[in-house]
């Protein structure tokens, strides 16, 4: 059985009398590798959420978007993806560098799907991947602990409307984001911005 659950969840398990219900749920569906399934779904989405703690525990999370495929699948233990240019905070991959566990979230919110994947990730602004990106700062790797599929049935339906001017395109220039425009950031902006 993997090591999902930890005290905190056994006392409301126990609480809630859901305890055989949970080790049940964990021994049907939460697994150590990718599936061909997941892999597929994994590099549909144009989205995602992650979470990362900072070194003091206190948590973050963060909606990532691309490119449907922007999340590769690089074997049935390791997804890959790149970070883009921001708000320069580098609140993910900051806390990444320090404390290497995450919690992502995939959502297909058109066709109610979602799969959690927790694992250890890294930072690299010198991986090979960055060659396959285009305008990548950094290329962020997760070695997976365990994964699911996750029952969709609270999934608001969405429909997409447009995908985000901002993404970055072969032979496009990105608009600038009109914060980046503000006065009151002109002097603190980056170089290459």
């Amino acid at each position: 059985m993997s090591d999902i659950y930890h005290q905190g969840n056994r006392d409301l398990q126990n609480h809630f009398d859901s305890k055989k219900l949970a080790d049940r749920v964990n021994e049907l569906i939460v697994h150590e590798e990718i599936t061909e399934q997941e892999r597929d779904f994994i590099t549909s989405r144009d989205m995602f959420f992650i979470s990362t703690v900072d070194e003091l525990g206190r948590p973050t999370v963060s909606y990532k978007g691309g490119d449907v495929g922007f999340v590769r699948v690089l074997d049935e233990k390791t997804i890959a993806f790149a970070g883009y240019d921001g708000n320069g905070m580098f609140l993910t991959a900051g806390n990444i560098v320090l404390n290497h566990e995450v919690g992502l979230l995939f959502i297909d919110m058109e066709q109610p799907q979602r799969l959690r994947l927790h694992g250890t990730a890294t930072v690299s602004i010198d991986d090979p991947l960055l060659a396959e990106y285009i305008d990548a700062h950094y290329i962020i790797r997760i070695t997976v602990r365990n994964l699911f599929l996750n029952c969709p049935r609270y999934i608001h339906r969405y429909k997409k409307l447009e995908q985000s001017e901002y993404i970055p395109k072969k032979g496009c220039i990105a608009p600038t984001p009109d914060w980046k425009k503000l006065d009151v950031v002109q002097d603190v902006l980056p170089k290459n911005n």
